[in-house]
């Protein structure tokens, strides 16, 4: 069995003609039911004022209130706000604490279908479409609950600045992240590693534009693979970005809905090699509605077990940019020396 997590509150988060709009989840929600995917679905609750504080200032929290309270307006430039945008923000990072809730008594995967996304927003800052950082606030949440060590996977075109943000400095969550470079938000670089005792706890492995299904499980497999053997997470956390997908309209990969069904197969097969399938996914880019719709359900039927053949092949410059974040991360993790 595989859970989603949804509820009709997403659709309030009004951001009109934005790139980040309800239609997203109108059109998952709709693919997933012609799919007639046999899914459990999970109610989620807002996330309490502590969970949310777990990562982010209460300054900041009151700054995303009193916004809305007014009827709404900007945190950034890209980041639009709606009168009822707070309560909606609580309940996405409330979703994936659902999620995580869920996975404690029965392990299963979870996907958390939640808006607005939130790898872009640092402890103390909303940006890149993002108000509360729901994958961080889950992970703080999974530890209250007596989980010690976290993974974060981060697949979304774009690096998750306020994800690293979060845990630069610790040992108990290891970032994994691929993006391209350069892009949006300009974070990422491979000796981006930590700092303090998170030295080697954060893993980012910069792409160039252009790279396929092949190339992101040849990554995965070169990289992700041994160093989350090597941290044995408790449980695997997912920053499910499809703005790699090759139609997508702000990315420039060329990874498909079997490429992230792929990748889908992977984290789950470390999930269960050291979590004992705790795995939880959240939405987070992902623009054209037919490419994320149809890639959120390759997704969810790999968590089933339907989990498309890509073969792991690499050109030059790949090989290259493996051998790069190697050499440096190999200095934390005996897997890669």
């Amino acid at each position: 069995m595989t859970s989603i997590v949804y509820h009709p509150v997403y659709l309030m988060h009004e951001t009109h003609e934005h790139p980040e709009r309800k239609e997203r989840l109108i059109a998952i929600m709709e693919r997933i039911e012609e799919a007639e995917l046999n899914l459990n679905r999970i109610e989620p609750r807002p996330a309490s004022l502590d969970k949310i504080e777990a990562v982010h200032s209460r300054r900041y929290i009151e700054q995303v209130r009193s916004i809305c309270e007014r009827g709404g307006g900007r945190l950034d430039i890209d980041t639009v706000l709606s009168k009822d945008s707070y309560d909606v923000a609580l309940m996405a990072a409330g979703g994936v604490c659902a999620g995580v809730d869920h996975v404690m008594k029965r392990p299963e995967p979870v996907f958390a279908l939640v808006r607005p996304p939130g790898h872009h927003a640092t402890p103390h800052r909303g940006m890149g479409f993002c108000v509360f950082n729901n994958v961080a606030i889950g992970a703080r949440y999974a530890q209250s609950l007596g989980l010690k060590r976290v993974l974060i996977v981060d697949w979304d075109v774009h690096h998750g600045n306020g994800t690293q943000a979060a845990f630069y400095e610790d040992d108990s969550v290891l970032y994994f992240s691929t993006h391209q470079h350069p892009h949006y938000p300009g974070t990422g670089r491979i000796t981006e590693v930590g700092d303090g005792k998170g030295k080697g706890f954060t893993v980012n492995v910069p792409l160039f534009p252009g790279v396929d299904d092949s190339g992101y499980l040849a990554v995965y497999r070169e990289i992700l693979v041994p160093v989350a053997d090597e941290f044995r997470p408790d449980i695997v956390l997912v920053s499910a970005g499809f703005d790699p997908h090759q139609m997508d309209p702000l990315g420039g990969m060329r990874i498909t809905e079997d490429g992230f069904g792929a990748l889908a197969g992977l984290v789950k097969d470390i999930a269960e090699r050291h979590a004992g399938g705790r795995l939880v996914a959240a939405l987070e880019g992902g623009y054209r509605l037919e490419s994320l719709s149809e890639s959120v359900v390759s997704v969810l039927r790999a968590f089933q077990g339907d989990v498309p053949e890509v073969r792991p092949l690499k050109d030059a410059q790949l090989t290259r940019r493996i051998e790069e974040v190697k050499s440096v991360q190999k200095a934390y993790w005996r897997s890669l020396a």
